[in-house]
C-alpha cells in the first residue's frame, strides 16, 4: 500500500473513513474508547510523583531537570500515514519518560551514516576520549552494548550513580529492585539502566560535537515537518565543555530525574511514520533502511529489545501485537506502536500500561474484520 507522508506541521493530517483503509469502523471505535477510558493511574503532579520516591527512594531520587504536570489521556491511529482515529488532545505536550530512548537510536543511525561512529561493535573509547571509558570495565564497551543495555558500564554521571539502577525490576513499572550484584563483563548481562543510557547519550554529544536537541532538530523532526513546540531538556548537573569551548547540556534518554523530551503525539506519530518507513520521508532517507533492520534485531541477552526500541519477537510482550511490531515506550503509559505488517502507527499518552495490550488486540481485530 501506498504510504502517506503529512505536510508540515501545523497542517492537518490526511484523514480517511476507517472503513477506507481497512478498518471496522465500530471496532475501531471501541479500541478508541477503551483507551479513553484507561487512564494512567501515574498523579498529574509528575514532580510530587518522582520526588516522593516513584522510581526510588531518598537519595537517589533527587531530580536534577525540569518536571512539570502531565497531561491528559490522548492519542492517535494511522496507517500508512493516514489518520483514521484520535481523542483527547493531540497536540498537548508532555514529558515522555524512556520514549527519549528510541529516538537517541535515532540519533546514533544518523551519527553511524555520517561516518562519526566508524563500527558500531568497536570500543566506544575509541571515538570519546573523556575518560569515561578508561577503567577496566568500562574499556571493553562498544556502541553494541550501549544500544542493547549490555554495557556494564560502572561509574558515575552527572551526579547519579549507576548502581542506583542495577538490580532493576521493570515488572514493577517505574521502580522495583532485586538487589544490588557484581557486575559482569560487557556484553554477557541485559539490565535497563538510565545511567548507561545517558552515558550513551554523552557519548554522541561528543562525536556530533553539538548539542544533539540541535541535530535531532536538524536531521529528525524539521526534515518530517514537526513542530516547534517539543523540548530536549538536559540536568543542571549535565553541562559539558566541547571541543570549542562551548559550554552545551548533555541530555538524557528519559525523564527518570527530570528533564528528556516533552513533545505532542502528532510529533510522535510522525517519528513512527518515519521509523516504519525505515528512514524515508518522502523521497529522501534521512536514515538508512538498513538501520531500522539492526535496530530492530532482537538482543542476544533479551529477545523484547533492540537498539532501544522494544521488540514483539516471540510474541510475549504484547500478545495480540504482531510479531514484527516495535514500540517507543516510557514510564507512566507512554507508547508509539509501529506496525510494519499492517502499516499501523499509533500513539499513546498517558494510558494505564497494563491497557496497551488490550488496546493492540482491539485495534487489530477492528483491522482483520
Amino acid at each position: 500500500m501506498t504510504m502517506t507522508f503529512p505536510a508540515p506541521h501545523p497542517a492537518p493530517w490526511p484523514e480517511a473513513a476507517p472503513a477506507t483503509l481497512g478498518f471496522d469502523a465500530a471496532k475501531l471505535a471501541e479500541a478508541v474508547a477503551f483507551a479513553a477510558a484507561h487512564e494512567t493511574p501515574w498523579p498529574y503532579d509528575l514532580a510530587g510523583h518522582i520526588g516522593r520516591g516513584a522510581f526510588e527512594p531518598p537519595p537517589d531520587n533527587e531530580v536534577l531537570g525540569p518536571l512539570w504536570p502531565r497531561g491528559a489521556p490522548c492519542g492517535l491511529i494511522t496507517r500508512n500515514g493516514v489518520l483514521v482515529a484520535r481523542w483527547g488532545d493531540t497536540r498537548e505536550v508532555s514529558q515522555t519518560f524512556s520514549v527519549a530512548k528510541s529516538y537517541l537510536s535515532l540519533l546514533t543511525g544518523i551519527a553511524v551514516a555520517d561516518g562519526l561512529i566508524p563500527d558500531i561493535d568497536r570500543p566506544v573509547r575509541e571515538t570519546v576520549d573523556d575518560g569515561g571509558f578508561d577503567s577496566a570495565q568500562n574499556a571493553p564497551i562498544t556502541w553494541r552494548h550501549l544500544l542493547t543495555n549490555t554495557s556494564e558500564w560502572d561509574g558515575t554521571l552527572f551526579g547519579k550513580a549507576d548502581a542506583i539502577d542495577r538490580g532493576r525490576n521493570l515488572g514493577v513499572e517505574g521502580q522495583g529492585k532485586k538487589g544490588q550484584r557484581v557486575l559482569e563483563p560487557a556484553g554477557t548481562h541485559w539490565e535497563y539502566n538510565d545511567v548507561r543510557v545517558n552515558r550513551l547519550s554523552l557519548s554522541l554529544l561528543r562525536v556530533f560535537q553539538r548539542p544533539l536537541p540541535e541535530v535531532f532538530r536538524e536531521r529528525i523532526l524539521a526534515p518530517i515537518g514537526g513542530s516547534s513546540d517539543w523540548r530536549w531538556d538536559g540536568y543542571r548537573t549535565s553541562w559539558v565543555t566541547l571541543k570549542d569551548g562551548r559550554r552545551v547540556q548533555s541530555v538524557p534518554g528519559g525523564t527518570h530525574w527530570g528533564g528528556g523530551v516533552a513533545i505532542h503525539a502528532e510529533d510522535q506519530a510522525r517519528i513512527g511514520l518515519l521509523a516504519l518507513a525505515r528512514g524515508r520521508w518522502g523521497g529522501e532517507f534521512l536514515l538508512p533502511a538498513a538501520w531500522f533492520g539492526l535496530s530492530t534485531e532482537p538482543c542476544t541477552l533479551n529477545p523484547h529489545y533492540g537498539f532501544l526500541w522494544w521488540l514483539n519477537s516471540d510474541g510475549k510482550k504484547y500478545p495480540s501485537a504482531a510479531r514484527d511490531a516495535f514500540f517507543a515506550s516510557g514510564a507512566g503509559g507512554n507508547l508509539t506502536w509501529i506496525d510494519p505488517s499492517s502499516g499501523i502507527v499509533a500513539v499513546l499518552r498517558w494510558t494505564d500500561p497494563a491497557a496497551m495490550d488490550g488496546f493492540i488486540g482491539r485495534v487489530r481485530a477492528a483491522l482483520a474484520a
